[in-house]
């Protein structure tokens, strides 16, 4: 059961994350590498893997989630990257996080405004 969980957490990251969520993953393995595999089976294959959310709506909720939080910008960096994979239109990604300002504040949607300018810039979909 762990490593059907494992695997199909895997096959989550890499379809939604690709090279951004597999890094993080990497990144773990000298310091927490548990906290990698707790990342990949409970996150992503038990939660993202769950029927009645579409995966736009999950990562839609998870920017948003994010974004409410605050300090989570290498966070945010990775899963705006996953929002593109699955089909969020870059004005899609500026319009949820403009949906936050009423709840959160200004401050943390400028925070997460800047980081998805770095990475619309990074592909190519707006002038740096």
């Amino acid at each position: 059961m762990e490593n059907t969980r494992f695997i199909q957490g895997m096959e989550q990251l890499k379809a939604i994350d690709g090279k951004g969520g597999e890094n993080v993953i990497k990144s773990l393995e000298d310091i927490a590498p548990d906290l990698g595999k707790f990342i990949v089976a409970f996150a992503f294959g038990d939660i993202y893997t769950r029927e009645g959310l579409t995966t736009e709506e999950r990562e839609m909720i998870t920017l948003s989630s994010l974004l409410t939080a605050g300090g989570c910008e290498p966070q945010l960096e990775v899963h705006i990257g996953g929002a593109l994979n699955v089909g969020i239109s870059p004005e899609k990604v500026i319009e949820t996080f403009l949906q936050c300002i009423p709840y959160t504040g200004f401050p943390k949607v400028l925070n997460a405004v800047f980081v998805a300018k770095k990475v619309f810039a990074e592909r190519e979909l707006i002038q740096s």
